[in-house]
């Protein structure tokens, strides 16, 4: 059992094609994939209308759902390009958070986590419990990430999320075959970002499920 909801292909930074992230996604295990290729305004259509094509890559074992991350945009236009990628079809929407290992700009956590149309704020850095508490009041997922680097404040985005109660869910952000994790290694990360066993399990094995659900 394995829902990763962040991983990306040859339509940004990745490695792979669709066909070949999903069939190994389905190898280890997987119920379902979100592609979220990197996007902001200038190849926002290119990338959701090639993406929803991966919907045929489907089958009785897997999931696929075509998104988007939108990536180092301005804040003031996340709204506007998060409404975009939903009208070109894309079911999934990630913003690529205030990581400390990018330059993100301010104000990136807040823009994401105030706008219900947002369904994960990725690796969200230093994420204050003011930009928590939004995240949790608009059902923004919070991202627990296994990506190198990101991952340094795993344990921060924990606490704010556990502190405000706001949903969190593990991703793998693949860009690679070997950043692709099975469902032990995914619990792996979850329990080394401090969650005890039972709040590993709901980010892993539950609240994936649950998000996608309507999808």
């Amino acid at each position: 059992m394995r829902v990763d909801l962040h991983s990306h292909t040859v339509f940004s930074d990745g490695d792979l094609i669709p066909a070949e992230l999903v069939r190994r996604a389905m190898f280890l295990g997987h119920d379902a994939i979100a592609i979220t290729d990197h996007v902001d305004m200038t190849n926002l259509e290119y990338v959701v209308t090639n993406l929803v094509k991966a919907v045929d890559l489907s089958d009785d074992h897997i999931k696929v759902i075509p998104g988007v991350e939108i990536t180092h945009v301005p804040p003031s236009k996340i709204a506007e390009i998060a409404r975009r990628a939903r009208k070109l079809g894309a079911e999934w929407i990630v913003v690529h958070g205030e990581t400390v290992s990018e330059p993100v700009a301010e104000g990136t956590n807040l823009a994401a986590a105030t706008n219900p149309d947002i369904d994960i704020l990725a690796h969200p850095g230093l994420i204050t419990e003011k930009e928590a508490q939004a995240a949790a009041d608009n059902d923004v997922v919070l991202e627990i990430t296994g990506r190198m680097w990101h991952n340094i404040t795993n344990g921060h985005v924990a606490c704010m999320a556990r502190r405000v109660g706001a949903m969190m869910v593990v991703d793998s952000d693949t860009h690679s075959p070997e950043n692709l994790m099975t469902e032990e290694m995914a619990m792996k990360v979850a329990l080394g970002a401090g969650l005890t066993m039972e709040e590993a399990s709901r980010a892993v094995r539950v609240t994936p499920y649950e998000v996608i659900r309507h999808l």
